[in-house]
């Protein structure tokens, strides 16, 4: 097989391996005779497939937000694994990928080549989740990545300024007799939110829906600090930690003066806290940024790249730019090629 031909199919979000009865991030759900690698336990990664491949984190993580039953096949990160499809076998590793805890990265090995998917990932440390590390895929045939930042106004500023801004924030706030809420996502930046406010010595309060997950967090072993369950009655000298759909709710109203921030890599964009409805925001990812894509294709050296997600049609224009021979999977990609100039330097 040459490395111009695709060995996959991508298929609403998600990468099918026909021949081998293999789905990645599958966003419908899989029968039994088709395994379905679940990167990470995001809604939007998640499906009530059959047969799911997936890390011991994500397995936890999914049976509180899913239910149900279903063939689990965890493994263990680095755990090369080998599987057999309908047209021959081929063997799974997974690799952390710094996302949420208990994210991977897909390598795939088979007799035709070798792939690695990334799902979402990010290469700066998080307290609250493994750090990526893929050294296992490096010179791989394909790799499939997701570009959510891929333009270069997407450069985030190091985790610990953000981190000094957020305090300041919540110290105004009470300083102010005003209530500081941040506002994140249930899962993953709910629990990193709670890490960085771990030793500051705030009293910090979560929603109720991310207790059960900060408690599957702290079953596998992250270390999240003191922090209670939500009462709007007892709200007051506290940093909240909600979903952004707490803005909007009657938990909200009850709270009294409060001033709301958002933490997102969107931040970046000048407009966010103004679409967003807060007082404040403050651009903490669990994606990578421009840069980080960038080194990640460097430091990987595949022989073709697929991007996908975001601005992955940008991406792919940058990377070609700088001499890799990349695509997008996107319709949009079409437009580039149809002039009919070849990459330059394509390697």
């Amino acid at each position: 097989m040459t490395s111009r031909a695709r060995p996959f199919h991508f298929t609403r979000g998600a990468v099918h391996f026909p021949e081998l009865a293999l789905w990645l991030d599958a966003h419908d759900g899989r029968g039994p005779d088709e395994w379905a690698v679940v990167t990470h336990a995001h809604s939007d990664h998640i499906a009530r497939h059959k047969r799911v491949i997936l890390t011991e984190p994500t397995a936890r993580l999914l049976r509180q937000r899913l239910g149900g039953q279903r063939e689990e096949r965890v493994l263990r990160f680095g755990e090369r694994t080998e599987f057999s499809g309908p047209c021959g076998g081929f063997a799974l590793t997974l690799l952390p990928a710094g996302h949420i805890l208990g994210s991977a990265m897909v390598l795939v090995e088979w007799s035709g080549g070798s792939l690695l998917y990334t799902g979402d990932f990010r290469l700066r440390a998080s307290p609250a989740c493994e750090p990526c590390d893929f050294t296992a895929a490096r010179g791989c045939d394909w790799l499939v990545m997701e570009t959510t930042f891929g333009r270069p106004e997407y450069v985030f500023p190091p985790t610990s300024q953000v981190t000094a801004r957020l305090l300041q924030f919540c110290r105004t706030a009470l300083a102010a007799d005003s209530t500081p809420v941040l506002l994140g996502w249930t899962l993953g930046k709910a629990q990193e939110l709670l890490c960085l406010l771990s030793d500051s010595g705030l009293r910090v309060a979560v929603h109720a829906s991310v207790l059960p997950l900060a408690r599957i967090y702290e079953q596998c072993g992250v270390r999240l600090g003191a922090y209670d369950a939500l009462d709007t009655t007892q709200a007051k000298n506290c940093v909240l930690i909600c979903p952004p759909t707490f803005a909007q709710s009657p938990q909200r109203a009850a709270l009294g003066p409060c001033q709301l921030a958002v933490a997102t890599g969107w931040a970046m964009d000048s407009s966010c806290k103004y679409r967003s409805g807060v007082d404040a925001a403050f651009p903490l990812s669990d994606h990578a940024d421009f840069n980080e894509l960038i080194e990640f294709v460097r430091l990987v050296r595949p022989r073709r790249v697929f991007t996908t997600h975001g601005f992955a049609t940008d991406f792919a224009a940058t990377l070609r730019d700088l001499g890799f021979d990349a695509e997008a999977l996107v319709n949009g990609e079409q437009l580039t090629f149809a002039l009919g100039v070849p990459p330059s330097g394509a390697v």
